[in-house]
C-alpha cells in the first residue's frame, strides 16, 4: 500500500481506493466539519491514495461546482472535468431557491426555509443531522458495491445506516464522528430549543457508531467518552490540523476590532445573542470606537446586530480579516465537538476569549492563545483588559508556536494513516 510505503520508507506503490461517505462537498472555509472533510480528504490524496466523495444526495451551492479534492459520484450529479454537475430539473430548482434565500432579508429568509423544511422536519429550530433515508441506503450500498473500497470513510452517525450492508460489513469502516451528537441534544433540548431528530440518546448514537470497526473523535475527552460507550471498537483521536499563518509585517492590527467566524448554526446563533444582550453593551459603553466583524453564515438567522457589529459574511481571504484583528472571541453556551474556529484564530496569530465551554477540548498548555470567561461580566472585562493592554510580537509568537506543537497535520492524522496501513483486525 502506498500509505505503508510512507509509513515505512519502502516503495510499494500500490494505492488504497478509500469511499468518503457524505452529503456534502468537503470544503475549507464554510463550516467547521466541511474544514475537517477537506482537511482529511486531501491529507489521504496527498499519501497517494485515490479518494471518490460519496455524495448521498446533490446538496451544492450551485447546479455546477469545481471541486478537486477527489472524484465524486452521487443521485443527481455527475463528475467531469474537475466539477460536480447536478442534473434534473428538481435538484436544480432547489439549490437555486436556496441561494435566492440567502439574498433575501434575514428574517424572510429565515420564516422561508423554516417552512419549506417542515414537511420533512417539522417545525424546528435545529437540525443536528439527517440519517439516510433506506433509498439513500440501498443507492449507496451499491455504489459501494461497485467501487470496491478498501475503506470506507462514513461522515457521521447519520451516514452509517449504509455500514448494515452485508456487502460493506467486509470492508473497513471508519466514523468520523465531529461531535457527540447525544450531548449536543442533551443540552439544546434542556434549553428549550426544537430539535431534529426528536431524540438521540447515548444508547441510541453507541448503537450508530459500533456499526464502524474504528471511530475517529475530534478531541482526547469525547475519544475517552465513546471508549466507554463502545468498548469493543477501537477509538482514534484526530484532531483538526492547523498550519501556522504568520501576519506579514506590512499588516497592521486594528487596536479595537473583534472578530467571530462561524456558520449558521444554532449554537453560533445562542451564543452570539448572548453576546450581543449581555456583553456588547458594557463594551460599548466602556469604548465607543469597538468594532466587531461577523464572519461567515453567521449573519443569515440574525435579524438585526447592534451598532458597531459588522456583517462581514463569507470572504475570499479570511487571512486579511484575521491579520488586522486585535482579539478574537467564543462566546458559545452549547455544543461539543471541537471549536475548529478557535484553531483558526490561534494560527493567525490571535487570541481568544472564551467561554469554558468553546475550549472543551483543545490541548491543555500554560501558554495556550486563550482567555477563560464563565460569564458575561468576565467576558466583557476580559476584552477591556486586553484592548487597553499593549500586545507585543511574542503575544503572536506563543499562539502560532501553540498550534506548531499539538496540531500539526501529521500528529493530527497519524493515528489514521496507521489503522489504514495495518492487518485488517475482525470486530465483534
Amino acid at each position: 500500500m502506498a500509505l505503508l510505503a510512507f509509513l515505512t520508507g519502502t516503495q510499494d506503490t500500490r494505492l488504497m481506493r478509500l469511499a468518503f461517505i457524505t452529503d456534502e462537498l468537503p470544503r475549507a472555509g464554510v463550516a467547521g466539519h466541511l474544514a475537517f472533510n477537506a482537511a482529511v480528504t486531501h491529507w489521504l490524496r496527498a499519501q497517494g491514495h485515490e479518494v471518490v466523495v460519496v455524495l448521498v444526495r446533490p446538496r451544492l451551492r450551485w447546479p455546477v461546482e469545481r471541486f478537486i479534492n477527489g472524484a465524486v459520484v452521487g443521485p443527481g450529479v455527475v463528475y467531469w472535468d474537475g466539477r460536480v454537475i447536478c442534473w434534473g430539473p428538481r435538484h436544480i430548482a432547489a439549490i437555486l431557491a436556496k441561494r435566492a434565500l440567502a439574498s433575501l432579508p434575514t428574517w424572510l429568509g429565515e420564516m422561508l426555509r423554516t417552512r419549506g423544511r417542515g414537511p420533512r422536519y417539522g417545525i424546528v429550530d435545529a437540525i443536528l443531522g439527517a440519517f439516510l433515508t433506506p433509498v439513500q441506503v440501498r443507492w449507496c450500498a451499491d455504489k459501494l458495491t461497485a467501487l470496491q473500497p478498501d475503506a470506507v470513510l462514513v461522515d457521521t452517525i447519520f451516514r452509517s445506516p449504509v455500514l448494515d450492508d452485508p456487502q460493506i460489513c467486509r470492508m473497513r469502516r471508519v466514523i468520523f464522528t465531529h461531535d457527540l451528537f447525544h450531548q449536543r441534544h442533551r443540552i439544546l433540548a434542556s434549553a428549550g430549543y426544537r430539535l431534529h431528530p426528536a431524540e438521540l440518546s447515548r444508547e441510541m448514537e453507541a448503537v450508530y457508531l459500533n456499526k464502524a470497526d474504528v471511530i475517529s473523535a475530534i478531541q482526547p475527552a469525547e475519544a475517552a467518552e465513546i471508549r466507554t460507550m463502545c468498548p469493543n471498537r477501537q477509538v482514534i483521536v484526530n484532531p483538526m490540523p492547523a498550519i501556522p499563518c504568520p501576519r506579514p509585517a506590512h499588516v497592521q492590527r486594528r487596536s479595537e476590532r473583534l472578530v467571530f467566524i462561524g456558520g449558521d448554526t444554532l449554537p453560533n446563533r445562542d451564543g452570539l445573542l448572548w453576546f450581543f444582550e449581555e456583553i456588547w453593551p458594557r463594551l460599548r459603553s466602556w469604548r465607543a470606537t469597538v468594532t466587531l466583524d461577523l464572519v461567515g453564515d453567521c449573519i443569515q438567522s440574525l435579524r438585526s446586530v447592534p451598532t458597531g457589529v459588522h456583517r462581514v459574511g463569507r470572504v475570499p481571504d479570511l487571512a486579511r480579516i484575521l491579520h488586522e484583528a486585535r482579539l478574537a472571541i467564543s462566546p458559545l453556551r452549547v455544543g461539543s465537538g471541537l471549536k475548529l474556529k478557535i484553531l483558526d484564530y490561534a494560527r493567525h496569530g490571535l487570541r481568544t476569549v472564551a467561554t469554558p465551554m468553546s475550549l472543551e477540548g483543545f490541548a491543555d498548555d500554560p501558554q495556550a492563545p486563550f482567555i477563560t470567561a464563565s460569564d458575561s461580566l468576565a467576558f466583557s472585562e476580559a476584552i477591556q483588559r486586553y484592548l487597553a493592554a499593549l500586545v507585543s510580537i511574542t503575544d503572536e509568537a506563543e499562539a502560532l508556536r501553540y498550534v506548531e506543537r499539538h496540531y500539526g497535520i501529521d500528529k493530527s492524522f497519524g493515528s489514521l494513516t496507521a489503522y489504514l496501513a495495518a492487518p485488517i483486525r475482525q470486530t465483534v
